[in-house]
């Protein structure tokens, strides 16, 4: 498959987004697709076949903070297994990247685990920089994490 087997373009119903809920790392939901959608500064390109048939996508947020410009965090990418090392997730990535300058942003970030490293090719093969010196942190389990004394004990 070649690029002009697929094309790219955003995701405008729920109905799409459940369709090609394998992509995704958990089933969509049609309410979780509606509020996605919903949700000013989010962005979702699907890479269709010609049959229409969803074998990749990327996600983005804008983000903007008062002291930066704005800037497109590249929230997820997947390309289905039978369908990678085409190209995909580079076309993806650029269209994205359009997309991110077009709403006037001057760079677009994100994270993914050191051994990633199909990620790590794709990235660093359309220009990315690796900060290897970076840690990200997260709250898997917020409401656990900040309940009332939790974190007063992690001081």
């Amino acid at each position: 498959m070649d690029a002009t087997e697929w094309n790219i373009g955003p995701a405008a119903e729920p109905a799409e987004l459940v369709a090609a809920s394998g992509l995704f790392d958990y089933p969509v939901t049609p309410s979780g697709a509606r509020a996605f959608l919903a949700m000013p500064g989010h962005h979702l390109l699907l890479a269709r076949t010609g049959d229409g048939t969803a074998v990749g996508f990327v996600s983005g947020v804008l983000m903007r903070h008062p002291d930066k410009e704005p800037e497109m965090f590249v929230y997820e990418l997947g390309v289905d297994g039978p369908y990678r090392r085409r190209g995909i997730a580079a076309a993806l990535l650029r269209a994205l990247a359009r997309d991110a300058l077009a709403l006037g942003c001057t760079g677009m970030w994100t994270g993914t685990e050191r051994g990633n490293a199909e990620a790590l090719a794709t990235y660093r093969s359309l220009g990315a920089t690796v900060d290897a010196e970076s840690v990200f942190i997260e709250w898997v389990t917020l409401a656990e994490s900040f309940a009332s004394g939790a974190a007063a004990q992690t001081r």
